[in-house]
């Protein structure tokens, strides 16, 4: 098992950026504004030759019980129980103050090894409460600069006394890992990697601890709790899924505060690493202008979409209305004719099942491949029910098609003057393709190549 290390501190002490700095990544959220860290956040660190897992806080703070403050050091807590050792960080420019001695004696009270971090301790301003942080009585200080990476070999060092020596592998398969981007590899077994998408306050957050067990999310009946794309590893039914909370996405126009563009910068960055999205809308205001809008960019990035209307138990419950939903849904968002629609509750656990199942299925499709020979016996019989338009009364002769690639199925057209051919054919033979393979809801595309005249490089001979 990874050795777990827990950044603690106050408020804008630096603790993302050292997160940053460690997994090598911008994974957090950082600003100048203190509070921007709410969720615990897990990474891959990497210093030198040591690897171990670190675990991004939120800053420690005092606040009135059930209040968001005192749920957001709930989950500081949990990450402290969780880490083998932790790295308590002050800031060396502004000196020790107050919570920084109380929450010392916190992090004495854990009972586990303590690396004192002096960080912004570049320039003579931080020597001052370098030193200072002595009287913490947590050891000796690491004077370091996560911004600048600066007293990285001093860290490492303390590093490599506090954790345990590496145990190889003996067992282990050097060629185990070789295929994971490859054509080969085990579809069945590999984690899928979903994010969940929605408006906010449509409740991400709730649907994804309902799936853990846990309350290993923060969540509250206001809008804009998440702010960070924050990862988790959900077991469902003996398969693994890598699931994403994203920060709620407003209309752009809404969008003013510096911290909140941050947020849906890495809501988009979820979705563009994700392989299944599944898009979140409130029952009682569902397929609104947001959620088309958040499907057609699902569907830009071609990822597969799986539609939760959340809240289903504070609906009026009535006959067929899930067969009207998926009207409702192949109306408002003809681009993904036939995405899935599930009902859930993340509240009361309600279509749980049926969510997962879904996901899988979905992510089966967005992996399909076609033979050739069907594919073109579709295509002939296609195009003969329906030939394309005549151009300037010149016929347009599409002669085969060839899928290039899964994830989203990809596929080729040659033909002649691929750019007379009009968007409606390319959309009339998607649509016939969704039935005629079962490619429901699943981005699908289509590409025109001209057909290559083998007797254009000769000349006409002269009468």
């Amino acid at each position: 098992m990874s050795f777990t290390i827990a950044i603690i501190g106050r408020p804008n002490v630096g603790k993302s950026t050292l997160f940053n700095r460690l997994v090598g990544q911008k994974l957090a959220l950082v600003d100048d504004q203190p509070g921007v860290t709410r969720d615990r956040r897990e990474g891959a660190a990497r210093l030198g030759d040591l690897e171990f897992t670190i675990i991004d806080t939120a800053g420690l703070d005092e606040g009135p019980r059930g209040s968001l403050t005192a749920r957001m050091q709930e989950q500081t807590e949990a990450a402290i129980a969780s880490a083998d050792a932790l790295m308590f960080v002050i800031d060396a420019r502004m000196g020790l103050t107050p919570n920084d001695r109380a929450f010392a004696d916190f992090a004495r009270r854990a009972d586990k090894p303590v690396l004192l971090l002096a960080n912004k301790s570049e320039g003579k301003h931080g020597e001052a409460g370098a030193m200072e942080s002595y009287a913490l009585g947590l050891g000796d200080p690491i004077p370091i600069s996560a911004e600048h990476g600066e007293g990285l070999s001093d860290l490492y060092d303390a590093l490599r006394d506090l954790m345990p020596e590496p145990v190889e592998d003996e067992d282990e398969d050097p060629d185990a890992f070789e295929n994971v981007d490859g054509v080969d590899e085990n579809l069945s077994t590999r984690a899928i990697r979903v994010a969940v998408l929605g408006r906010p306050n449509a409740g991400k957050s709730t649907l994804i601890n309902r799936l853990l067990g846990e309350e290993r999310l923060l969540t509250s009946p206001e809008a804009g709790t998440t702010r960070d794309s924050i990862a988790v590893d959900v077991m469902w039914k003996g398969r693994e899924f890598r699931v994403f909370d994203t920060a709620g996405l407003r209309r752009r126009s809404r969008i003013e505060d510096k911290l909140e563009k941050l947020s849906v910068s890495d809501a988009l960055r979820a979705v563009r690493f994700a392989e299944v999205v599944v898009l979140m809308m409130d029952s009682q205001n569902r397929f609104e202008e947001q959620d088309l809008r958040l499907a057609d960019l699902i569907e830009r990035e071609g990822r597969a979409l799986v539609i939760a209307v959340n809240k289903w138990d504070l609906m009026d419950r009535a006959p067929n209305q899930i067969a009207r939903l998926r009207e409702d849904a192949d109306h408002w968002l003809p681009q993904v004719r036939g995405a899935p629609v599930v009902a859930v509750s993340g509240m009361m656990g309600e279509g749980i099942d049926r969510l997962m199942s879904a996901i899988e299925d979905a992510y089966a499709v967005w992996n399909r491949r076609v033979p050739t020979a069907a594919l073109n016996r579709w295509f002939e019989q296609a195009v003969q029910n329906n030939p394309p338009p005549a151009v300037s009364g010149r016929r347009l002769k599409l002669n085969y098609i060839t899928q290039t690639k899964a994830r989203p199925p990809s596929f080729v057209v040659f033909c002649s003057r691929a750019d007379a051919v009009p968007e409606s054919y390319l959309r009339y033979l998607t649509n016939s393709m969704r039935g005629a393979f079962e490619l429901p809801g699943t981005p699908i595309r289509i590409t025109l190549r001209e057909k290559a005249n083998p007797f254009a490089h000769k000349r006409k001979r002269k009468s």
